[in-house]
C-alpha cells in the first residue's frame, strides 16, 4: 500500500503548477505520485515523473531536474532534491519538520485526530466487528487466540480512526457438535463438576468433547470389522444416532436436555470469561445462536415461499445458487433442524434490526469459510436485505505449531489458558534473569510479567498479515531483542526513565532548536507518520500496519539514544528538544502498542 504523507496536498498544488508553468498541462491527481523514499536513496518524498514526460518532450531525468528546480525554488518545504533515473527524491527542509515537532509539542492531537488532516480523514461509519466466536463444547485455543487479538485490535483501529465501532461474540452455543459434550457427560461422566475435577468448567467440557471422538471411533471400528462400510458405520453408530435424538429433543425443548444444556454451557461461560479477562478482550454485547436460530428459520420459510428456496423428498430445504457461480446449499435439514447457515441468516438479520444506522459488519472468521460467507451474503441478497453488501468477511490465516496443525477432536491443540501462563512464565525468568524488577513489590512485578507475556504474545500474532497463515513460535516471541513485543515495551520505559530525568530541563518549547541530525530527523519523520499508519490499517483492517509501525519507530529510538546524550544539563536547548523528542516517542509507541491491546510499561 503506498504511504501518503502530510504534506501532500501542499506538494501536490506546486507540482501542478511546476507542470502548468514548464509544459503548459493541466495534470490530474492520478498522474501525481508521491512515495516514501526508498531508504537506500537520500530523500523524504519520491515524484514519478514518467507520466509528463510526453508534455515535457524530455528525458526523464531533465524532466525531473526541470520539477526539482522549481519545486525548490517555489515551495519552502522542498529543502533540496536529486533525481535517480525517473524518479524525483525531495528532501523536505528541516525548518518543516521543526514547524511539525512545534505543533505536536503544543497540541499532541495533531498526530492523534485524522480530522485534524482533512486529506487523511475517514467519514466516519457506524461499524461492528464480530470477533472470538467460540464454541461452547471446548476451551479456547491458539487459533481462538488469534482470532479474539485481531478482532480486538481491528476495533481499537478503527476507533481511533474515528468510526462507531460495537464489538460483538456470537458463542455457538447449540448445535450437534455441544450435543456430544453433553452425551459424553451424560453417559461417562459420573456427575463430574469443575469444582470436583478442579478443572476449569470449559475444560472440563472440552475433556468431555474428546471422549465422545473417542468412542465414536470405536464404535465405527466395530461395525467395520462387522462387514459395514465406513460410510455406513459412521452413520449407524449407537452414539451417533444417540446424538441426533439429543438435538433432535433439545430443538424440542425437552426439559431435561435443556437443564443438561443450561449446565455445562453455565461451566463454559465461567471459563471463557476467565480467559477473555487474561488476554484484555472485551465485548459489548453477547450474542448466543440459541437465541437467533429460530429468526433464521423464519428466513428459510419466506425464501420458501417466495420461491428462492426448494424443498427436496427428505424435506430439507435447498437454494440452487449455480448461476452466481456456487451451487446448492443446505438451508434446514429435513428434520427440521438447523444448520451454520440457518443461524447465521437470523444472526445476520438480529443484528441490523437492533442497530438502526449500522454500515458493516466485519465478521472476523478464519479462511477456510471464507465459501460460506460468499453464500451467506448471496442468499441475504435474494432475500432482499438492503444491508446485505454490508457484511464483509475478514478472512484471516490459520496459525500452526511447528509440530503442525491443531485438531480439536483429537484434543491436538495448544490451550490458550496453558499458552497464557507458559509465556507469562518465560517472561517472569528473562526478565528476573536482567536485574531490573529489585524495586518493585511482588504485585507490580507479577503485574508487569502478565504485561510483558500478553506483549509478547499479542505483537508476534499480529505482527502479521491477517490473510497470512502463521508459525507460532512461542521462544522466539518473548525476546527482549528483535521485531518483538517485549523489544518496544522496553524502548517505551528506557524513554520513561529519560523522561524521569531529565524533568527539570523541560522548560519553555524547545523554540532554540533550529537544526537536526540524521537520528533526530528520522524520529520525527516516523512520529510524522502516525496519522498516515493509522488511516491505512483502518482502511486495511490490518494490526500488521501498526505492529510494523511500533517496532520501526522503537528501532530508531534506541539508535536515536545510541548516538545522542539526551540529558544534558550544559546544552539546554539540544537537551529540551531531545527531551521533548523523546516525549513525543513515548506516545506514538503508547498509542501504536494500545492499538493491539498491548501495554506499555513505564518502567522494567
Amino acid at each position: 500500500m503506498r504511504n501518503e504523507t502530510r504534506f501532500e496536498p501542499g506538494l501536490k498544488d506546486s507540482i501542478r503548477r511546476a507542470v502548468r508553468e514548464l509544459y503548459g498541462y493541466d495534470t490530474t491527481d492520478a498522474e501525481i505520485s508521491l512515495q516514501e523514499t526508498r531508504r537506500e536513496f537520500e530523500g523524504d518524498v519520491t515524484l514519478v515523473v514518467f507520466p509528463f514526460i510526453k508534455k515535457s518532450g524530455k528525458s526523464p531525468e531533465k524532466t525531473a531536474q526541470e520539477i526539482g528546480t522549481f519545486l525548490t525554488s517555489s515551495n519552502k518545504q522542498v529543502g533540496s532534491f536529486n533525481v535517480v533515473k525517473g524518479f524525483l527524491n525531495l528532501l523536505i527542509d528541516d525548518a518543516y519538520w521543526l514547524e511539525f515537532f512545534r505543533s505536536a509539542v503544543e497540541d499532541p492531537a495533531v498526530l492523534l485526530d485524522l480530522r485534524r488532516h482533512p486529506h487523511l480523514f475517514i467519514p466516519p461509519g457506524h461499524l461492528m466487528v464480530e470477533y472470538s466466536s467460540p464454541n461452547t463444547n471446548k476451551p479456547l485455543h491458539l487459533g481462538h487466540i488469534r482470532n479474539n487479538l485481531l478482532g480486538y485490535s481491528v476495533s481499537e483501529i478503527l476507533k481511533a480512526a474515528g468510526h462507531d465501532v460495537r464489538k460483538v461474540n456470537l458463542v455457538n452455543d447449540r448445535g450437534i457438535h455441544i450435543c456430544k459434550s453433553m452425551l459424553a457427560w451424560r453417559d461417562f461422566g459420573k456427575g463430574e463438576t469443575p469444582e470436583s475435577s478442579t478443572l476449569k468448567g470449559d475444560h472440563l467440557v472440552g475433556k468431555y468433547y474428546v471422549l465422545f471422538d473417542k468412542k465414536f471411533k470405536e464404535q465405527t471400528e466395530k461395525l467395520i470389522s462387522g462387514g459395514m462400510s465406513r460410510e455406513e458405520a459412521e452413520k449407524n453408530a449407537p452414539i451417533q444416532l444417540e446424538i441426533q435424538e439429543m438435538l433432535r429433543k433439545w430443538e424440542a425443548g425437552d426439559v431435561e436436555t435443556i437443564r443438561l444444556w443450561k449446565m455445562m454451557n453455565g461451566w463454559v461461560y465461567e471459563g471463557f470469561d476467565e480467559t477473555y479477562r487474561k488476554l484484555g478482550v472485551d465485548f459489548d454485547k453477547v450474542y448466543y445462536e440459541s437465541q437467533t436460530y429460530l429468526l433464521g428459520k423464519k428466513l428459510v420459510e419466506e425464501g420458501l415461499a417466495k420461491n428462492l428456496f426448494f424443498k427436496k423428498e427428505d424435506g430439507s430445504i435447498w437454494i440452487d445458487l449455480s448461476d452466481e457461480g456456487y451451487d446448492e446449499k443446505l438451508v434446514l435439514r429435513g428434520d427440521g433442524t438447523s444448520v451454520y447457515i440457518t443461524q447465521d441468516l437470523g444472526t445476520a438479520q438480529l443484528r441490523f434490526d437492533e442497530n438502526p444506522g449500522l454500515e458493516k459488519l466485519i465478521f472476523v472468521v478464519g479462511n477456510e469459510q471464507e465459501y460460506h460467507f460468499k453464500v451467506l451474503k448471496e442468499i441475504l441478497r435474494k432475500l432482499g436485505r438492503p444491508w446485505a453488501d454490508g457484511l464483509f468477511h475478514l478472512s484471516y490465516g490459520m496459525v500452526d505449531l511447528p509440530s503442525g496443525k491443531m485438531k480439536s477432536r483429537e484434543g491436538t491443540v495448544v490451550d490458550a489458558d496453558d499458552l497464557i501462563a507458559e509465556i507469562t512464565d518465560q517472561a517472569e525468568m528473562i526478565t528476573r534473569a536482567q536485574g531490573k524488577l529489585d524495586a518493585y513489590d511482588t504485585f507490580e512485578a507479577k503485574q508487569l510479567y502478565h504485561d510483558l507475556g500478553m506483549g509478547a504474545l499479542k505483537y508476534f500474532i499480529l505482527k502479521v498479515d491477517p490473510r497470512k497463515r502463521m508459525l507460532f513460535n512461542p521462544a522466539e516471541s518473548i525476546d527482549l531483542n528483535g521485531n518483538t513485543g517485549p523489544f518496544i515495551q522496553y524502548t517505551h520505559a528506557r524513554i520513561c526513565s529519560v523522561l524521569r530525568k531529565g524533568s527539570t530541563l523541560v522548560r519553555g518549547n524547545a523554540s532554540g532548536y533550529q537544526s537536526l541530525t540524521g537520528p533526530e530527523k528520522q524520529l520525527l519523520k516516523l512520529i510524522h507518520a502516525y496519522p498516515e499508519m493509522l488511516r491505512n490499517a483502518a482502511l486495511g483492517l490490518s494490526p500488521a500496519l501498526a505492529a510494523g509501525y511500533s517496532y520501526e519507530v522503537a528501532k530508531a529510538y534506541n539508535h536515536f539514544y545510541h548516538d545522542h546524550i539526551v540529558v544534558d544539563e550544559t546544552a539546554p536547548d539540544v537537551s529540551e528538544f531531545r527531551i521533548r523528542l523523546s516525549r513525543l516517542t513515548a506516545l506514538v509507541i503508547k498509542e501504536s502498542l494500545g492499538l493491539l491491546g498491548i501495554v506499555a510499561p513505564e518502567r522494567m
